[in-house]
């Protein structure tokens, strides 16, 4: 039986390398190196030695070639999950350790895209990340090669990296650049850091999304500021059992942010680093939450809602997903 159509909303481009396209880029790479080097341990000990995996694609990620075969190679994936809409992020001063400028870099992924779209028969947009450990130049730097892709594919900025090593006061330029310009904006929180990481977040970020934000569970009051702003959370659920938020599956607030109100959608996070795809992400919910296709079609109707589209873009996109969902039965 087909698979439910589905969205995703936070996917990090570079951190989802299949090993075909590994191979490509450098033939020296066995499989067994990439399961060791590119895929995270299921239980790892932190945030921090989750990310520790992710250079490894990323130093293959360095000329406007190997960007066109990751794109594509990702669009495959997302194809093959039976994706019609998908946001990707990467951080693209990553990419210009070999001589390439970063605005190259957004061009040649822009324009990978933009072909992969009309051959996939997969909506998508980009997003631009700073860092954490980036000075306010480089943050503010992304933000500007947002705004200079106004009217491409390149929509929106994002933060992330680890919140619990590095403060976020240097960001903070880059988003009132964003604010001023009418850019969309998302932030990680609430992953590495609690409820409080969130609060700081919103307070001086003002994005519209958190990336992750499960630890927004630990404050009853966040959870209602949540629901009366409307802030859309992207929730990673294997993601974050494996970089020890949560115990278990059982234990993530998945269900309980679900159950409160809260707008959530389910994402992979990173398809390399987590060894997952999204209808793994939905059958692990349903065999743990007992979720069926009312809470699916739920968190894509609400990522929907939260994505980075234009409003008709939006009216289309859910058309399909409605009668998709009203048509086909759960997947069992």
């Amino acid at each position: 039986m087909e698979v439910l159509p589905k969205i995703e909303l936070h996917l990090h481009l570079d951190c989802s390398l299949s090993y075909k396209v590994v191979s490509c880029l450098n033939s020296q790479i066995s499989e067994d190196q990439y399961r060791r080097d590119f895929i995270a341990p299921r239980r790892c000990s932190s945030l921090a030695e989750y990310l520790a995996h992710a250079p490894h694609a990323t130093q293959l990620m360095q000329s406007k070639e190997a960007l066109k075969l990751v794109v594509e190679d990702v669009f495959e994936q997302l194809a093959a999950d039976n994706m019609i809409y998908a946001e990707l992020r990467y951080a693209p001063l990553l990419h210009v350790d070999r001589g390439l400028k970063a605005e190259e870099v957004v061009e040649a992924v822009d324009r990978a895209a933009e072909e992969c779209i009309r051959q996939a028969g997969v909506e998508a947009r980009l997003i631009l990340c700073t860092l954490r450990h980036y000075t306010r130049e480089q943050s503010l730097q992304t933000a500007r090669l947002v705004e200079r892709a106004k009217g491409s594919r390149t929509v929106a900025l994002d933060i992330a990296g680890d919140e619990a090593a590095y403060p976020l006061a240097p960001h903070k330029a880059a988003y009132d650049y964003a604010h001023e310009r009418g850019l969309y904006m998302t932030a990680h929180a609430g992953e590495a850091g609690g409820a409080e990481s969130v609060w700081e977040t919103l307070r001086d970020l003002a994005p519209s999304r958190i990336g992750h934000g499960v630890r927004s569970i630990e404050d009853p009051d966040l959870i209602t500021h949540l629901k009366q702003q409307g802030i859309h959370l992207e929730i990673c659920p294997s993601s974050n059992v494996q970089t020890a938020v949560c115990s278990s599956l059982a234990e993530h607030p998945v269900d309980r942010l679900y159950r409160d109100g809260v707008s959530l959608s389910i994402n992979t996070d990173s398809r390399t680093i987590n060894d997952t795809t999204l209808e793994r992400e939905y059958q692990e919910l349903e065999q743990t939450f007992a979720w069926r296709r009312e809470e699916l079609l739920r968190c894509n109707l609400e990522a929907m809602k939260a994505a980075f589209l234009p409003s008709s873009e939006k009216r289309r996109l859910e058309a399909r997903l409605l009668q998709a969902y009203s048509a086909q039965p759960m997947v069992q």
